[in-house]
């Protein structure tokens, strides 16, 4: 039985379809002390959490049996995503359910320092009677600095243009023509923040973006412009913030989230220019229905069938189908070419030929860095933690892109470098799906790429052929198929033999052995099957 944990809020209908089938046992266990988390989390195979909980590096060490933590939300810097690639534990999130309700929280608290609304509430509540005090000021023709364009900064914009705002922006990830069909002006932030009446942050957390609003950011504000934050409160420097507004540099904020969340005696909250609430951007019926349903269906999709989506850490976001059929094809090409190597590899070099390199190939890349690994380490590589295993052991990870292949419509290529010397496999999907080999080194033959090897590099003669056959006969290994290629006539030759059984090393010895042959390897690939990590 497959076992969950849930240890924030989730919504019924989340848990009735986690539960439907009888194939999940889900345990819910809210508000979970962090060191009872990391005691029990080592019998779960997968754990769904919202922004209570923290999966700390020691929480995910303590998954033992970990395979997936589900983060029902867009931001994902309550989980150490680090150590879990690490451990090749899948990380997922709901980037789209929670959209609309932050979009409309952002233009709801734009509005509410736009016209005093909290203040003239709380006045009028009093029994006071003052207009002119709670003038405040229209968002028609004011410039709004959007920072972070991305699903909620766009969503923002669609909104603020009927406003009739002028949009003005920065985003160093976002397509131009994405901007410009949003209608908002590119620029560097810091012309962003001098420009703009009202500031609206929708950045996501990472090391290069804490505290993106600094204090000498904040220092080039108007003096009767407004800030808001509905993304992360680290994204803010709230310390310059609360003295900009304590001394009226700026004319008002207003913040959902906060550096510390409970704000608990923040300096903050003692200020009379500053709206907030508790976290609410997601805090909508509808988005928090969809953040549930979506996570519990894709964390059960994954747990059940092997599906992966919405993964933050794995490379199968937008995948181009025709990348699909080529993701054996990948490892296979690793998984040869490594066993054509006797050093240490150093260097791992992917290159997609043809249509292929027009697509996103780094699922390919990844894919043939899984069959590099696999005879290189003890450990069990997957789409989530084979390239950091790569970056450990030292290997340097290049990959490349030629958009014309002079035979086939698409063609991969695998090169390692090992002490110097550099081994190389091609292959294709042909027809269909099928994973063929089309070559070694300065070989060309075709052949299909499954199943179990003899390779052997020799003098092109004759006589060659046949002993090979006759030896691998009296040793009761059957041949099931045949590939050859040569430099030149009289030159050397290389042939790849299909074998039902692994060829011993005792027999590539033997070979080695006879005269005429330069090179002999047993090359495994009947190992290679069908991964839990690579189903798409």
């Amino acid at each position: 039985m497959i076992k969950l944990l849930v240890t924030d809020e989730l919504s019924a209908e989340g848990l009735e379809m986690l539960r439907k089938g009888g194939q999940v046992q889900v345990d819910v266990k809210p508000n979970l002390p962090h060191e009872e988390l990391i005691k029990i989390i080592g019998d779960y195979d997968a754990l769904i959490i919202r922004s209570g909980t923290k999966v700390t590096a020691d929480v995910i060490e303590a998954g033992k049996n970990l395979k997936v933590v589900g983060r029902a939300g867009v931001g994902v810097d309550n989980v150490d995503v680090k150590a879990a690639t690490r451990r090749g534990i899948l990380v997922m999130n709901t980037p789209s359910a929670n959209i609309m309700s932050a979009a409309e929280h952002t233009m709801a608290l734009m509005m509410a320092l736009a016209r005093n609304i909290v203040w003239a509430d709380a006045s009028l509540k009093r029994g006071e009677w003052k207009r002119s005090k709670f003038t405040g000021f229209e968002l028609n023709g004011k410039t709004l600095g959007i920072v972070g364009i991305g699903r909620v900064g766009g969503e923002v914009a669609k909104r603020a243009k009927s406003f009739q705002m002028k949009l003005v922006g920065y985003d160093p990830y976002i397509p131009p023509e994405v901007a410009v069909k949003l209608g908002v002006r590119l620029m560097p932030l810091e012309q962003v923040i001098e420009e703009a009446d009202v500031i609206t942050i929708h950045a996501a957390l990472t090391p290069s973006t804490h505290h993106l609003i600094s204090k000498e950011l904040i220092a080039k504000m108007k003096p009767n412009a407004v800030i808001l934050n509905v993304a992360r409160g680290e994204l803010i420097d709230e310390d310059a913030l609360y003295e900009a507004l304590k001394e009226k540099k700026i004319a008002g904020a207003a913040l959902d989230v906060f550096t510390k969340e409970p704000p608990t005696g923040s300096k903050l909250l003692t200020l009379d220019n500053i709206v907030v609430t508790p976290h609410l951007g997601a805090s909508t019926r509808e988005a928090q229905e969809k953040v549930s349903v979506e996570m519990a269906e894709h964390v059960k999709m994954f747990l059940l069938d092997k599906r992966i989506s919405n993964a933050v850490n794995a490379p199968v976001r937008g995948m181009d189908p025709k990348v699909i059929p080529f993701i054996s094809v990948a490892e296979r090409l690793g998984a040869f070419a490594v066993q054509l190597t006797d050093a240490p590899v150093a260097k791992v070099t992917v290159t997609v030929h043809g249509d292929l390199a027009t697509v996103d190939t780094k699922m390919l890349t990844v894919s043939a860095l899984m069959g590099v690994l696999s005879n290189l380490s003890g450990e069990q590589p997957n789409i989530i933690n084979a390239e950091i295993i790569a970056k450990e052991k030292g290997i340097q990870i290049i990959e490349s892109k030629v958009e014309e292949s002079e035979r086939y419509v698409n063609m991969i290529s695998v090169s390692l470098q090992s002490d110097g010397v550099k081994r190389e496999v091609r292959g294709t999907a042909f027809p269909s799906s099928e994973p063929r080999l089309l070559g070694i080194d300065e070989y060309d033959l075709d052949m299909p790429l499954e199943g179990d090897f003899l390779m052997s590099v020799h003098a092109d003669m004759p006589g060659i052929i046949g002993r090979i056959g006759t030896m691998l006969g009296s040793r009761d290994i059957n041949i099931a198929r045949m590939g050859l290629g040569r430099d030149q006539k009289g030159g050397r030759a290389l042939m790849l033999v299909s074998v039902d059984n692994p060829v011993s090393e005792a027999v590539v010895k033997e070979m080695s052995e006879v005269k005429g042959f330069e090179e002999v390897r047993s090359i495994e690939l009947s190992k290679i099957g069908n991964r839990d990590y690579l189903q798409i």
